[in-house]
């Protein structure tokens, strides 16, 4: 199993909102693809952001020219569809930013 943290960054600073966290866990469960290989979250709500744990299936190694997207790459992209996808995260949160050092949006 791989675990990547990640997180949201809202649009305004602002306390937690009762239920917030079940609703982000909800919309990533609402938006997971057998590929994405989700098998549990978790979240925590901050004034500025959610953070979240994504424990994602290990891949079986694959040779080179038919490699399939790690764990990151994975919950980079299941974050991303759950944005653009949920009115609820997409107005409540900034669109995913890729991390500076990789260019993928998640973190581990």
């Amino acid at each position: 199993m791989d675990v990547v943290y990640a997180s949201l960054r809202r649009r305004r600073p602002e306390p937690a909102r009762v239920g917030e966290v079940a609703e982000v866990v909800g919309a990533l469960w609402a938006h997971a693809l057998p590929a994405d290989g989700l098998e549990h979250a978790s979240a925590r709500s901050e004034d500025d952001r959610i953070d979240l744990l994504l424990y994602l299936l290990t891949r079986t190694p694959t040779p080179p020219h038919l490699a399939a997207p790690d764990a990151v790459q994975r919950a980079d992209a299941l974050l991303a569809r759950c944005h653009q996808a949920s009115p609820r995260l997409h107005q409540r949160y900034l669109p995913p930013e890729p991390n500076p050092a990789t260019g993928d949006h998640a973190t581990h």
